[in-house]
């Protein structure tokens, strides 16, 4: 297995030179302005990270390293030609730069086997805490738990050189990654089958262990968390899971730290816990109506409704996107060809009937397109996945491929601590209109 990391580091250094000559001979170039709307609207379009991962374009939709999502979903082994691309063959690429072959594939797929033992402790710290938690709250601590774990940490404690940072943050992120399926499905299992755990099978792949554990053992739900974990991998540096976890790495916290941080995050409404609103908001939308078969008329007014009341239609909108979502589009035609009349898939496509020239009416929104969440949980609700509070957990063992590969590029590069600066608004005002504020 380790012919991998020797390959990606072959790469990697020809990138730390070109990272050097760039920082030592162009440092003082300008590259883009700042505007004060940018700074109060959340940093939006400011060029301030390096992520080689992946790149999200908003006419295009999201590219890893280069790839969209179709030509991944061509190019990418699979175990079967009917089947879906392998988690495994993304994540080599995201970490190399390139298509892999079947045995790169399979040999990732292997490596993870052999280290997804997960320690009793860990266990011991999500059983420690409440049956109500959330899933995502114990998802978390469980990943707190396991930087006991940590190579890294020890190695930086033993005085290593800087250089060789990325070497132990790679056996971490190889571990760290390999035990996610084991520690979701225990969260999963304990939730909501009264923890009558299932234990792993060393022969399935990393996506189909994960369905394997969680109690599917169809191959039809292999086959969707295996695109699942593929488009919910990467979504370029800026959203808020990959930049937490960049941001807590850069203080050279170990991965295990850095990793649950980034899930704090895509535990808000706003980032992975959209996935969970969209479901809900769906159901709310049955039980008014009093029908799980609308019309487009019907769903017309319900969502003016919902828009009249101040919220927001779930799944709908990106900061960035301005078209629709290729990972909607991805599972719309996964939906297509796998499933025949199912209600909610039924719902999920009229509601893209209806939904964005409504959005598109209302000056204000930029984006009236569907995004990644408006589709994913009526794929996992149709094939039993039904507990829609985990449906974040399995968003977060998806997304560690993505930002923990880029853990591995900043350690490459010796990225230093992040530390933008800050201004009252005080100044802003002053700087935007001459004059002195009033707060």
């Amino acid at each position: 297995m380790e012919y991998i990391k020797n390959r990606f580091y072959e790469k990697a250094t020809k990138c730390i030179a070109e990272y050097n000559k760039l920082k030592k001979e162009h440092a003082d170039k300008v590259i883009a302005q700042v505007t004060i709307g940018q700074v109060l609207s959340g940093m939006k379009g400011v060029p301030s990270l390096v992520t080689d991962t992946s790149k999200l374009d908003p006419n295009e939709g999201i590219r890893f390293r280069g790839f969209s999502i179709p030509e991944i979903r061509q190019k990418l082994p699979r175990l079967n030609p009917d089947g879906e691309p392998l988690p495994e063959g993304l994540f080599y690429l995201l970490l190399l730069g390139e298509i892999p072959s079947y045995d790169d594939m399979m040999n990732i797929s292997k490596d993870w086997s052999t280290r997804s033992h997960v320690p009793q402790h860990v266990y011991d710290v999500i059983d420690a805490q409440p049956k109500n938690a959330k899933p995502m709250t114990q998802f978390a601590a469980a990943i707190t738990s396991m930087a006991t774990e940590s190579v890294f940490q020890k190695a930086y404690r033993s005085g290593i050189g800087k250089q060789y940072y990325w070497d132990f943050i790679y056996d971490d992120v190889m571990n760290l990654i390999a035990k996610l399926p084991r520690v979701a499905a225990y969260i999963y299992r304990r939730n909501f089958h009264n923890g009558n755990h299932i234990e792993p099978n060393p022969r399935l792949d990393w996506a189909g262990n994960l369905a394997h554990m969680m109690g599917h053992d169809s191959e039809e739900v292999k086959r969707l968390l295996r695109l699942y974990m593929v488009i919910h991998s990467d979504h370029e540096g800026g959203n808020v899971s990959a930049h937490t976890t960049h941001l807590v790495g850069s203080a050279l916290s170990n991965p295990y730290y850095s990793f649950a941080a980034g899930m704090l995050g895509l535990a808000g409404p706003l980032h992975g816990y959209a996935n969970q609103d969209v479901i809900f908001w769906i159901f709310e939308l049955i039980e008014a109506l009093g029908t799980d078969e609308p019309t487009n008329e019907q769903l017309e007014i319900y969502v003016k409704q919902t828009l009249e009341q101040g919220r927001v239609i779930p799944g709908y909108g990106h900061a960035v996107l301005r078209q629709t979502d290729p990972r909607f589009t991805a599972q719309q035609e996964f939906a297509k060809k796998y499933i025949v009349n199912d209600k909610l898939v039924n719902i999920v496509n009229k509601l893209y009937e209806v939904v964005p020239p409504i959005l598109g009416s209302i000056g204000k929104i930029q984006n009236p397109w569907p995004n990644v969440d408006a589709y994913s949980g009526a794929l996992l609700y149709h094939y039993g996945i039904k507990e829609y509070t985990f449906y974040t957990v399995l968003f977060g063992v998806s997304r560690s491929l993505g930002v923990l590969a880029s853990l591995i590029m900043d350690r490459v590069y010796g990225l230093p601590i992040e530390r933008p600066s800050s201004y009252e608004m005080k100044w802003f005002i002053e700087k935007a209109t001459g004059n002195n504020p009033v707060c």
